[in-house]
């Protein structure tokens, strides 16, 4: 891995390094990634989108990681925890970023093991996301023991616009 730290921030942190995690944004969707967002992305709509991701970590319904060096962030990911008592055990496994020039070096798999450890940490025994099917972040989730439950053709557009599949995951969590 990269000379990155990573820590989990709160709602203040996250908020002071907006512009840092829209650049991190920007850079993942002119990559090709999809996370969301159709390119390019306009650096207000980036930021806002961050300032209301400091909301639910503020609320505790979204944990969230930077992967920084001294300079800048790297690479992020987070948890996203139900709300509803029947569904407590489990968790979204959502937005895990790495900058396209720091790719390459563990940093990504690093995040997805934190994560992962933060929440057995939490009590959470089933995580869940959903990745772009035969994209790079597929193949990691893939590495490192996610199983796929299935696929839905035509889910999301890609930055392009161009209508992707989505794959299913999900990874049981041994606690404690």
């Amino acid at each position: 891995m990269t000379d990155a730290r990573a820590t989990r921030l709160d709602a203040a942190r996250l908020l002071d390094r907006v512009e840092e995690f829209a650049d991190l944004l920007i850079d993942t969707v002119d990559g090709g990634a999809s996370v969301g967002f159709l390119a390019p992305l306009d650096r207000a709509d980036a930021v806002a989108w961050w300032r209301e991701r400091a909301q639910g970590v503020a609320a505790g319904r979204l944990a969230v990681w930077a992967a920084e060096d001294a300079d800048r962030v790297l690479g992020t990911v987070g948890l996203a925890f139900a709300d509803k008592p029947n569904s407590r055990h489990r968790a979204e496994l959502v937005k895990l970023m790495v900058h396209r020039d720091a790719r390459g070096k563990g940093l990504g798999r690093a995040l997805l093991t934190l994560a992962e450890e933060a929440a057995a940490a939490a009590g959470v025994t089933l995580l869940h996301l959903d990745t772009e099917t035969d994209s790079p972040a597929e193949h990691l989730y893939r590495a490192t023991g996610w199983t796929g439950a299935g696929v839905i053709p035509d889910y999301a557009a890609s930055p392009s616009g161009v209508l992707r599949p989505t794959t299913l995951y999900y990874k049981h969590i041994t606690v404690g």
